[in-house]
Protein backbone atom coordinates (compact mmCIF):
# COMPACT_ATOMS: atom_id res chain seq x y z
CA UNK A 1 0.00 0.00 0.00
CA UNK A 2 1.45 3.28 -0.96
CA UNK A 3 2.37 5.33 1.88
CA UNK A 4 0.24 8.48 2.28
CA UNK A 5 1.48 11.93 2.31
CA UNK A 6 2.01 13.65 5.23
CA UNK A 7 1.89 16.95 3.28
CA UNK A 8 -1.75 18.54 3.15
CA UNK A 9 -2.86 18.59 -0.74
CA UNK A 10 -3.20 22.35 -2.34
CA UNK A 11 -6.42 22.90 -2.53
CA UNK A 12 -7.74 25.98 -5.35
CA UNK A 13 -10.97 27.96 -5.20
CA UNK A 14 -13.37 29.72 -6.91
CA UNK A 15 -15.71 32.37 -5.67
CA UNK A 16 -18.59 33.46 -8.21
CA UNK A 17 -18.37 37.27 -9.13
CA UNK A 18 -21.55 38.24 -8.13
CA UNK A 19 -20.62 36.63 -4.17
CA UNK A 20 -17.40 38.68 -4.61
CA UNK A 21 -18.84 41.63 -5.51
CA UNK A 22 -22.06 41.57 -2.73
CA UNK A 23 -18.57 40.94 -0.12
CA UNK A 24 -17.14 44.14 -1.40
CA UNK A 25 -19.96 46.01 -1.03
CA UNK A 26 -20.33 44.65 2.29
CA UNK A 27 -17.28 44.90 3.61
CA UNK A 28 -16.97 48.49 2.25
CA UNK A 29 -20.37 49.67 3.78
CA UNK A 30 -19.15 48.31 7.17
CA UNK A 31 -15.68 49.99 6.93
CA UNK A 32 -17.43 53.16 5.99
CA UNK A 33 -19.63 52.96 9.09
CA UNK A 34 -16.71 52.34 11.02
CA UNK A 35 -14.94 55.06 9.47
CA UNK A 36 -18.10 57.65 10.15
CA UNK A 37 -18.11 57.20 13.52
CA UNK A 38 -14.10 57.89 13.70
CA UNK A 39 -14.90 61.05 11.83
CA UNK A 40 -17.79 62.20 14.39
CA UNK A 41 -15.74 61.23 17.22
CA UNK A 42 -12.36 62.95 15.97
CA UNK A 43 -14.61 66.17 15.35
CA UNK A 44 -16.20 65.62 19.36
CA UNK A 45 -12.50 65.66 20.52
CA UNK A 46 -11.47 68.90 18.35
CA UNK A 47 -14.56 70.48 20.41
CA UNK A 48 -12.42 69.73 23.77
CA UNK A 49 -9.39 71.29 23.26
CA UNK A 50 -8.16 74.81 22.15
CA UNK A 51 -4.63 73.74 21.56
CA UNK A 52 -3.49 74.70 17.87
CA UNK A 53 -1.12 71.79 17.39
CA UNK A 54 -3.20 69.30 18.59
CA UNK A 55 -5.97 70.80 16.26
CA UNK A 56 -3.50 70.31 13.39
CA UNK A 57 -2.97 66.51 13.70
CA UNK A 58 -6.84 66.32 14.04
CA UNK A 59 -7.06 67.88 10.84
CA UNK A 60 -4.85 65.40 9.20
CA UNK A 61 -6.78 62.54 11.01
CA UNK A 62 -9.87 63.37 9.22
CA UNK A 63 -8.26 64.44 5.99
CA UNK A 64 -6.92 60.24 6.38
CA UNK A 65 -10.62 59.16 7.27
CA UNK A 66 -12.36 61.30 4.52
CA UNK A 67 -9.48 59.46 1.82
CA UNK A 68 -10.46 56.49 3.38
CA UNK A 69 -13.94 56.34 2.69
CA UNK A 70 -14.15 57.95 -0.55
CA UNK A 71 -11.48 55.27 -1.53
CA UNK A 72 -13.86 52.69 -0.05
CA UNK A 73 -17.31 54.43 -1.94
CA UNK A 74 -15.29 54.52 -5.55
CA UNK A 75 -14.78 50.38 -4.56
CA UNK A 76 -18.21 49.81 -3.82
CA UNK A 77 -19.29 51.58 -6.83
CA UNK A 78 -17.04 49.91 -8.66
CA UNK A 79 -19.11 46.30 -8.23
CA UNK A 80 -22.46 47.84 -7.80
CA UNK A 81 -25.30 46.08 -9.61
CA UNK A 82 -25.67 47.35 -12.94
CA UNK A 83 -29.63 47.99 -12.82
CA UNK A 84 -29.93 50.69 -16.28
CA UNK A 85 -33.06 52.91 -16.48
CA UNK A 86 -33.14 52.96 -20.41
CA UNK A 87 -34.73 56.55 -21.75
CA UNK A 88 -34.37 57.17 -25.49
CA UNK A 89 -31.39 59.25 -26.59
CA UNK A 90 -31.26 61.00 -29.58
CA UNK A 91 -27.39 60.10 -30.44
CA UNK A 92 -26.11 63.64 -31.67
CA UNK A 93 -27.32 65.11 -28.03
CA UNK A 94 -26.21 62.07 -26.40
CA UNK A 95 -22.61 62.72 -27.49
CA UNK A 96 -22.61 66.58 -27.41
CA UNK A 97 -23.82 65.78 -23.38
CA UNK A 98 -20.82 63.19 -23.19
CA UNK A 99 -18.24 65.42 -24.82
CA UNK A 100 -19.26 67.77 -22.34
CA UNK A 101 -18.95 65.36 -19.78
CA UNK A 102 -15.85 64.56 -20.98
CA UNK A 103 -14.10 68.78 -21.38
CA UNK A 104 -15.45 69.08 -17.74
CA UNK A 105 -13.71 65.86 -16.64
CA UNK A 106 -10.56 66.76 -18.07
CA UNK A 107 -10.70 70.09 -18.16
CA UNK A 108 -6.99 70.83 -17.62
CA UNK A 109 -6.39 67.77 -21.23
CA UNK A 110 -9.00 68.63 -23.35
CA UNK A 111 -6.98 70.43 -25.75
CA UNK A 112 -5.24 66.79 -26.03
CA UNK A 113 -8.39 65.25 -27.68
CA UNK A 114 -9.34 65.62 -31.36
CA UNK A 115 -12.88 65.00 -31.93
CA UNK A 116 -14.34 63.14 -35.39
CA UNK A 117 -17.75 63.03 -35.01
CA UNK A 118 -20.20 62.29 -37.84
CA UNK A 119 -23.78 60.94 -36.54
CA UNK A 120 -26.46 60.93 -38.12
CA UNK A 121 -29.94 61.33 -36.45
CA UNK A 122 -30.65 57.97 -34.81
CA UNK A 123 -32.15 57.49 -31.01
CA UNK A 124 -30.19 55.14 -28.26
CA UNK A 125 -31.98 53.46 -25.75
CA UNK A 126 -29.61 53.78 -23.03
CA UNK A 127 -29.50 55.25 -19.04
CA UNK A 128 -27.23 58.16 -19.72
CA UNK A 129 -25.45 58.29 -16.33
CA UNK A 130 -24.44 54.62 -16.85
CA UNK A 131 -23.33 55.21 -20.30
CA UNK A 132 -21.36 58.40 -19.33
CA UNK A 133 -19.70 56.44 -16.85
CA UNK A 134 -18.41 54.12 -19.56
CA UNK A 135 -16.76 56.95 -21.65
CA UNK A 136 -15.22 58.77 -18.59
CA UNK A 137 -13.43 55.38 -17.35
CA UNK A 138 -12.00 54.58 -21.04
CA UNK A 139 -10.65 58.42 -21.54
CA UNK A 140 -9.36 57.85 -17.59
CA UNK A 141 -7.54 54.86 -18.93
CA UNK A 142 -6.24 56.75 -21.89
CA UNK A 143 -4.76 59.32 -19.77
CA UNK A 144 -3.16 56.94 -16.94
CA UNK A 145 -1.96 54.44 -17.90
CA UNK A 146 1.16 54.61 -20.39
CA UNK A 147 0.38 56.72 -22.85
CA UNK A 148 2.71 57.48 -25.69
CA UNK A 149 3.06 61.28 -27.66
CA UNK A 150 0.19 62.95 -29.30
CA UNK A 151 -3.47 63.52 -28.93
CA UNK A 152 -6.16 60.99 -28.65
CA UNK A 153 -8.46 60.75 -31.10
CA UNK A 154 -12.30 59.85 -30.29
CA UNK A 155 -14.34 59.38 -33.03
CA UNK A 156 -18.07 58.71 -33.91
CA UNK A 157 -20.23 57.36 -36.46
CA UNK A 158 -23.04 54.90 -37.63
CA UNK A 159 -22.17 51.49 -39.15
CA UNK A 160 -25.32 49.10 -39.98
CA UNK A 161 -27.44 50.49 -37.33
CA UNK A 162 -24.57 50.58 -34.66
CA UNK A 163 -23.55 53.44 -32.98
CA UNK A 164 -19.25 53.26 -33.47
CA UNK A 165 -17.16 54.53 -31.13
CA UNK A 166 -13.47 54.61 -30.80
CA UNK A 167 -10.57 55.90 -29.26
CA UNK A 168 -7.25 55.99 -30.29
CA UNK A 169 -4.77 56.42 -28.06
CA UNK A 170 -1.04 56.71 -29.10
CA UNK A 171 1.23 53.80 -27.56
CA UNK A 172 4.93 52.77 -28.68
CA UNK A 173 4.31 49.64 -27.33
CA UNK A 174 1.80 47.39 -26.16
CA UNK A 175 2.09 44.31 -24.89
CA UNK A 176 -0.99 42.68 -23.24
CA UNK A 177 -2.97 40.12 -24.23
CA UNK A 178 -6.44 42.35 -25.63
CA UNK A 179 -8.95 39.10 -26.41
CA UNK A 180 -10.44 39.19 -22.76
CA UNK A 181 -10.64 43.17 -22.85
CA UNK A 182 -12.87 43.96 -20.22
CA UNK A 183 -13.35 40.65 -18.71
CA UNK A 184 -10.21 40.21 -16.18
CA UNK A 185 -11.02 42.15 -12.97
CA UNK A 186 -8.49 42.34 -10.37
CA UNK A 187 -5.74 41.49 -12.90
CA UNK A 188 -3.59 44.57 -12.65
CA UNK A 189 -3.65 46.17 -9.29
CA UNK A 190 -2.26 49.50 -8.03
CA UNK A 191 -1.90 51.68 -5.44
CA UNK A 192 -5.87 52.63 -5.17
CA UNK A 193 -6.34 51.08 -8.64
CA UNK A 194 -8.06 47.65 -8.57
CA UNK A 195 -8.51 46.76 -12.01
CA UNK A 196 -12.05 47.19 -11.71
CA UNK A 197 -12.48 50.00 -13.95
CA UNK A 198 -12.78 48.09 -17.70
CA UNK A 199 -14.82 45.29 -15.82
CA UNK A 200 -17.22 47.51 -15.26
CA UNK A 201 -17.53 49.42 -18.38
CA UNK A 202 -17.83 46.10 -20.11
CA UNK A 203 -20.74 45.20 -17.90
CA UNK A 204 -22.22 48.54 -18.68
CA UNK A 205 -22.11 47.92 -22.20
CA UNK A 206 -23.38 44.45 -22.66
CA UNK A 207 -26.30 45.80 -20.45
CA UNK A 208 -27.39 48.43 -23.06
CA UNK A 209 -26.74 45.63 -26.14
CA UNK A 210 -23.79 46.38 -27.18
CA UNK A 211 -19.52 45.72 -27.58
CA UNK A 212 -16.70 46.63 -25.94
CA UNK A 213 -13.53 45.61 -28.00
CA UNK A 214 -9.73 46.72 -27.80
CA UNK A 215 -6.91 46.00 -30.06
CA UNK A 216 -3.24 47.11 -30.87
CA UNK A 217 -2.88 48.60 -34.06
CA UNK A 218 1.65 48.29 -34.55
CA UNK A 219 1.35 50.60 -38.00
CA UNK A 220 -0.20 53.51 -36.14
CA UNK A 221 1.33 52.47 -32.32
CA UNK A 222 -1.88 53.27 -30.92
CA UNK A 223 -4.11 51.25 -28.52
CA UNK A 224 -7.79 51.64 -30.32
CA UNK A 225 -10.91 50.76 -28.16
CA UNK A 226 -13.94 50.63 -29.65
CA UNK A 227 -17.61 50.69 -28.15
CA UNK A 228 -19.91 49.89 -30.46
CA UNK A 229 -24.49 50.62 -29.46
CA UNK A 230 -27.69 49.90 -31.21
CA UNK A 231 -29.60 52.32 -32.14
CA UNK A 232 -33.05 52.91 -33.91
CA UNK A 233 -33.52 55.16 -37.27
CA UNK A 234 -35.51 58.16 -35.69
CA UNK A 235 -38.91 58.66 -36.41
Amino acid sequence: MPKKSSENPSHSSSVAWDDLAHFVRQLSHDLRNDLNALELQSAYIAELTQDQELQTEIRRLRDVVSTLNSTLKRLSGAVAEITPSMISYRAPEFLVDMRAAINRKFSNKSAEINWDVQVQDVVLHVDPQLLQEVFVEIFVNAFQHDRGNGALLASASIDNDRLLFTLHEPKPAFDSATQNWGREPLRNISQRHYGLGLNRVRAIVEAHGGELQAHYDPKASALVSTVTLPVERAI
